[in-house]
């Protein structure tokens, strides 16, 4: 977050004292309005850490106040809560009590009591500064918040949760909504972080212009920046010119797998596609524009871009396959089984871009790790993946993450994604999808972002219980969603995803 504090300090230094404070508290209040319906008569809880976080709960705090809202702050750390917030809130009719038993303004901090009866509570407790986990004393008061069922708004983001990796130690808050102050911060994106975040709101402070010099270490897509990297067939246009992507994928255990594959080429824009493998009766069947061989990649004829990995399993010839297609020079996708059965060596040598698409399970036998330590980091994971194969990575999951090699590039994150994509062979599709992109000329990192994005969209657009081949189906309306300019909104995401994703995807954070 180092990018946000020097751009706040920047600012900070043109602007009277407590300006910027004001300015986020003001929005803040404002969306908990929103929240609550009506502010008058409404009991607001203010969890206040010692920090500048503190001070924009209790400044929007005062808001509610004044609008007739009783608000009461529970101060975790009395002696060092922001003196000018606090005043602010007692000037406005608000009150304030230490956590968790003494006495202030001869109110008792009788917490459960009072958190029992509140319709809001407002998480100030530590922000982007906070590291490492959070002190026994709040993880007492958020016990009693979460016992009481109280909807939660963070301030900027939820405490507990770190702002630059989306790392969770420990305890940590659970919103049901983040408001966040300039640019959405790399915690609010990435998971597990962003389970706890809830629908994110994000307001302007005027950070932009102090944030558009330096290169953020996260950036997550808007439509337009997809819309600009698909390509578009030229009036000269021919199936070669568009790009020729070569599947190999398949076998006689999992022939499914091909067929996915293939769709998620063909109708991610695909001039031509080539099936090797043993296959091509299904592949064929299915669909017919398919130019098939049941021989080696190598005799299939000529590609821009590879796939290959998908369902080949374990027989003979699976780890051949993979070996004749990463000695190829032109990009290569690797997936599934061939990032099982791919010799590390020989593609950190490659010289032609490499794309590998692991889940968390994946990438942590390619790391030597456990599950749980990617899931649990996967920021450091992907950097750590790309870094170690000299490859553009995208690491599957909850949040999709693109890494590239370039350690000094920022690591891209997917909006749209949704719980529904969660079907056997969507990642198959996914692989055609982006070998597609690589065919039509797009740049390894470019490819592998455009195409979780919109293989986002079309699981959402064909959920709910949505299969493989719907979500390949569904690519055609959301690749004419997003480059017709209309941003038509594709079906919501349920309930049980929240609309974290969707909320950044339809308006787009851009850099963070």
């Amino acid at each position: 977050m180092r990018t946000v504090r020097a751009a706040e300090r920047e600012l900070m230094a043109r602007l009277p004292r407590g300006a910027l404070m004001r300015r986020a508290a003001a929005g803040l209040a404002a969306a908990c309005a929103g929240l609550l319906g009506r502010t008058y008569g409404t009991r607001v809880v203010l969890l206040v850490g010692s920090g500048d976080n503190g001070g924009d709960a209790l400044f929007a705090g005062a808001h509610l106040a004044r609008r007739g809202a009783g608000v009461t702050a529970v101060l975790l750390n009395p002696e060092k809560a922001h003196e000018a917030g606090l005043a602010a809130l007692r000037a406005a009719g608000g009150r304030a009590v230490a956590a968790p038993s003494s006495v202030v303004e001869g109110v008792p901090a009788d917490l459960p009591a009072l958190i029992r009866r509140a319709d809001l509570v407002v998480d100030g407790i530590v922000g982007i500064g906070g590291r490492g986990g959070l002190r026994p004393d709040a993880v007492e008061v958020l016990r009693v918040v979460q016992e009481a069922g109280v909807p939660v708004v963070a301030v900027d983001l939820p405490s507990g949760v770190d702002a630059d990796t989306g790392e969770v130690h420990g305890v940590a808050v659970r919103a049901a909504a983040t408001v966040t102050f300039g640019a959405y911060k790399p915690g609010l994106l990435i998971d597990p972080a962003r389970e706890h975040a809830g629908a994110v709101r994000l307001i302007d402070i005027g950070l932009g212009p102090y944030l558009e010099a330096a290169e953020p270490p996260v950036r997550a897509p808007r439509h337009a920046d997809v819309a600009a990297l698909l390509p578009r067939p030229a009036a000269e246009s021919d199936k070669y010119r568009r790009g020729v992507t070569g599947i190999a994928a398949g076998s006689a255990r999992y022939p499914g797998a091909a067929v996915l594959a293939v769709a998620g080429a063909l109708r991610g824009g695909a001039g031509a596609v080539r099936y090797a493998g043993p296959a091509t009766d299904v592949v064929i069947a299915r669909f017919p524009e398919t130019l098939v061989s049941a021989g080696s990649p190598t005799e299939a004829g000529r590609a821009q871009a590879w796939v290959v990995g998908p369902g080949l399993g374990d027989g003979p010839r699976a780890a051949e396959t993979v070996r004749e297609v990463l000695a190829l020079d032109v990009p290569v996708l690797v997936d599934a089984d061939g990032l099982r059965l791919m010799d590390a060596e020989r593609v950190r040598e490659r010289t032609a871009p490499t794309v590998l698409t692991p889940h968390a399970g994946e990438a942590a036998a390619l790391l030597g790790t456990a599950r749980g330590e990617v899931e649990a980091a996967r920021l450091a994971s992907v950097r750590e993946l790309a870094r170690r194969y000299r490859a553009t990575v995208l690491l599957k999951g909850s949040t999709t993450l693109v890494a590239e090699p370039d350690e000094d590039r920022p690591v891209r994150v997917n909006p749209t994604g949704t719980g529904w994509l969660a079907t056997a062979g969507s990642g198959d599709v996914l692989s055609g999808l982006i070998g597609s992109l690589l065919a039509a000329g797009l740049a390894a990192p470019d490819a592998a972002m455009a195409g979780a994005y919109l293989h986002g969209l079309a699981g959402r657009l064909a959920a709910p219980l949505a299969s493989a081949l719907d979500v390949a189906e569904a690519l055609r309306r959301v690749w004419e969603d997003v480059t017709d300019g209309t941003r038509r909104a594709p079906r919501p995401v349920p309930p049980t995803r929240r609309a974290t994703g969707r909320d950044v995807a339809e308006r787009g954070p851009g850099t963070t």
